[in-house]
């Protein structure tokens, strides 16, 4: 049977859904972190084409290729970590710590220590870490709202009935698109920043610093591998796949490589956009690959037309960002609080890990995540391990 031919209206919905959660909020975080780096308006379009070309590209390659829903992004978690170490390095810096996380990447998938680098750092602690790092951009969630009451709290309602009632649309794309609507309707949007030609892609010089090596990469591609790799792999395996675990690690890494050298941080398996086209929503089990395949011409389409959609994007009120940016993250937080505190016996480590994490300090140029991550590994390690 021909590809088109498993193409039906289950798993076209899926990969609608997929993609749209993948072009809503997160693109917000990306220009956050941008602005905070002080970096050029080609640099951050570079950076949106980047992880959307090529992480539509990984969605649409991987699954045809291995018959299965594995869907490609960039890492919405990965992103909201940058955004709080952007002020620290120059932009080719930021660009040989992708290249370098990348490796790591390539180097867990090949040599098959996924599973086992996971036990060494408990996913508690980075749970918790995680939580500790987006704690402001919640706060600014909640005040945003505030300034916004009417575009806020209307999102906000339509995000709880969609949690509560519909499990086909993601509540968090049913929430932007319900703040989008009202936004135009009340708000006068400026329009003087919507201007912007055309960028040509263009390779980016890498440059290597042993200190952004520790600070970056390293957290970064935990943070892919625990919050992307680890939940989309037990996603399919939830839903009887048999993942090629190693191949989609290495693969991760490979394209996150190619990714760098554009100006992006990552190109990799998405998580929960994984999880919802492996589900039985997502039709039959051997044709459910196609949803991820139109939910990477989605992210595909979306990232090689980021020189329209960066200045349109930064034309929004800032208070309206915040509220984008805090759906794009409001379920990471819920379930990295959930997943962090879990274990009665890490109250300890995970109290510390959440408390330097949201500190936000710098101590030897390295950032609080980083210090979070490791002094919380130690306690839970050598103090409270019995």
């Amino acid at each position: 049977m021909s590809i088109l031919g498993d193409l039906n209206s289950k798993n076209l919905a899926a990969g609608i859904a997929s993609g749209l959660l993948a072009i809503t909020g997160p693109p917000a975080i990306i220009l956050e972190a941008a602005s905070k780096g002080n970096f050029t308006m080609t640099q951050t379009i570079l950076w949106m084409f980047s992880v959307y070309v090529f992480g539509g590209i990984y969605s649409i390659l991987i699954p045809l290729y291995y018959r299965m829903p594995i869907v490609g992004a960039h890492s919405i978690t990965g992103v909201a970590f940058l955004a709080t170490v952007t002020t620290q390095f120059t932009y080719h810096q930021f660009i040989g710590s992708y290249i370098f996380a990348g490796l790591l990447m390539l180097l867990i998938g090949y040599m098959g220590v996924f599973s086992r680098l996971l036990e060494y750092v408990p996913k508690q602690i980075i749970s918790v870490m995680l939580a500790g790092m987006i704690m402001k951009y919640m706060v600014n969630f909640v005040t945003s709202i505030h300034q916004l009451p009417l575009v806020g709290g209307v999102s906000l309602v339509a995000y709880l009935i969609f949690s509560k009632w519909n499990n086909r649309i993601p509540p968090m794309v049913a929430a932007i698109a319900t703040g989008f609507m009202l936004l135009l309707l009340t708000q006068h949007l400026n329009n003087g920043g919507l201007a912007s030609s055309f960028v040509i892609p263009t390779s980016q010089l890498p440059e290597f610093n042993l200190l952004s090596f520790f600070t970056v990469s390293i957290p970064l591609a935990l943070l892919i591998l625990s919050n992307d790799a680890a939940v989309g792999i037990g996603a399919l395996e939830q839903n009887n796949y048999r993942p090629p675990v190693n191949q989609i690690i290495a693969l991760s890494g490979i394209f996150s490589i190619i990714t760098s050298f554009f100006g992006g941080q990552s190109a990799n398996i998405a998580g929960m956009m994984t999880a919802i086209c492996s589900d039985e929503e997502a039709g039959p089990k051997e044709k459910r690959y196609m949803g991820a395949v139109v939910s990477g011409i989605i992210i595909l389409f979306f990232g090689i037309f980021a020189w329209k959609l960066v200045p349109l994007i930064q034309a929004l009120p800032m208070a309206f960002v915040s509220i984008l940016v805090g759906f794009a993250l409001l379920g990471v937080f819920g379930n990295s609080l959930s997943v962090g505190f879990s274990k009665p016996t890490m109250k300890l480590s995970a109290a510390f890990t959440f408390v330097i994490a949201v500190s936000n300090m710098t101590i030897f140029n390295i950032s609080a995540p980083v210090w979070a991550l490791v002094i919380g590994t130690f306690i839970s390690r050598y103090v409270e391990e019995k």
